[in-house]
């Protein structure tokens, strides 16, 4: 509260911030990360993975996957009929490359040695200002306790990094999802918020759990140096 008889401070606004016009607030970055874009290089390889972008023939091995009531367990959503999988997979699709903040980019995973589907892994762009984005990833259970999820994520942390030029990046789940906690914490992220009974998901209210990670600390981090 400003003292009596004094001004009050002008309100922080979005425009403002997108302006740099703020005391004290850095300004953004400018050109060229305002042309950014990510387009990848398919197919992405790992020492096992093959990362993709999804195509129609993926309908019934994704499937296999997002209809598992385990699989949906931590997600906002439940499991997944058919036709809510069809719907899903059109969208993911069209979601080979960023071009722009707000959007998503879908890959499928798969087994390189069988070419077997295994899993859904995204990276979100979440604004071009602030270089923010998120990692989001689904295992089908019968390949958990592999490294496959560590693997996967590892990737997405590069693009989004080294490829997209982001500043940071986050990872959200259910607080009781202690194996993807595992999996982010083996990766060098953060564990920066645990908002206790935050939601209210699928009738019960849950904790939801915020890793980061900032672009100096993936370039110091040594596991960093296996996806390059």
């Amino acid at each position: 509260m400003p003292a009596p008889g004094t001004t009050p401070p002008e309100p922080i606004t979005d425009t403002a911030l997108a302006a740099g016009t703020v005391i004290g607030w850095p300004t953004p970055p400018a050109a060229p990360y305002a042309e950014r874009m990510l387009n990848p290089s398919y197919p992405l390889r790992t020492d096992r993975l093959t990362l993709r972008p999804f195509t129609e023939d993926d309908l019934h091995p994704l499937h296999a996957i997002h209809r598992l009531p385990e699989v949906a367990r931590y997600l906002y959503g439940e499991a997944h009929d058919l036709e809510q999988t069809r719907a899903a997979l059109a969208k993911k699709i069209t979601s080979a490359a960023l071009t722009d903040e707000g959007q998503a980019l879908s890959l499928a995973v798969q087994l390189t040695t069988t070419g077997e589907l295994v899993g859904d892994a995204t990276l979100f762009w979440h604004s071009r200002t602030h270089r923010s984005g998120e990692i989001g990833y689904v295992f089908h259970p019968g390949h958990h306790g592999n490294g496959y999820a560590t693997e996967t994520a590892r990737v997405l942390l590069r693009l989004g990094f080294e490829e997209l030029g982001l500043h940071r990046i986050t990872g959200r789940l259910d607080g009781r999802n202690h194996a993807s906690a595992r999996v982010l914490e083996r990766l060098g992220m953060r564990r920066e918020a645990h908002l206790v009974e935050n939601e209210f998901v699928k009738g019960e209210w849950t904790d939801e759990v915020i890793y980061a990670m900032l672009r100096r600390e993936w370039d110091a981090h040594p596991l960093t140096k296996e996806s390059r």
